[in-house]
Order: C-alpha cells, then sequence, then structure tokens
C-alpha cells in the first residue's frame, strides 16, 4: 500500500463555499459547503484519479517517491 501526500490550495469563496484543488493534478478540483467538506471531496476526487492511473498501467505524474510534510493543507489517499 502507497500513501500519497498531496498538497492543495483551499480558498473561501465569495458564497460561502469552500474551493480546493490539487495543483500537482491539472484539472482536479471540488468544492463543499465548510472546509472539511471540501477537503473530503477532493480527496476523493484524487483517490478516484489515481486509481484510474494506475489501473490504466499509467505513471502517477507526481514528483519523486518522497513523503513531504508541509504547513499546509494535505491530504493523505491511501491506495
Amino acid at each position: 500500500m502507497k500513501t500519497y501526500l498531496l498538497e492543495v490550495e483551499l480558498q473561501e469563496e465569495d458564497d460561502g463555499r469552500w474551493s480546493v484543488w490539487i495543483p500537482s493534478i491539472p484539472g482536479c478540483a471540488a468544492w463543499g459547503y465548510s472546509e472539511e467538506e471540501a477537503l473530503k471531496a477532493i480527496q476523493d476526487a484524487a483517490q478516484a484519479y489515481i486509481e484510474d492511473v494506475i489501473e490504466s498501467g499509467e505513471s502517477i505524474p507526481l514528483e519523486g517517491g518522497k513523503v513531504e510534510i508541509k504547513e499546509a493543507p494535505m491530504i493523505a489517499v491511501p491506495i
């Protein structure tokens, strides 16, 4: 089992919703009515993306193979 730690960008919108996206995976974005809901939605999206890439036999276009700890919102995707 591998765990992918992905840095996310999280932003509160004018209408109170939260937008979140993963800069290292173009097009991988989600939203929620709270920070927690948005982070859960992006975790689900990232997990589906990584599972699809693995199933198709492609390599995951993520840097290195290292786990980085950053002072930023992060999600973990266990596969």
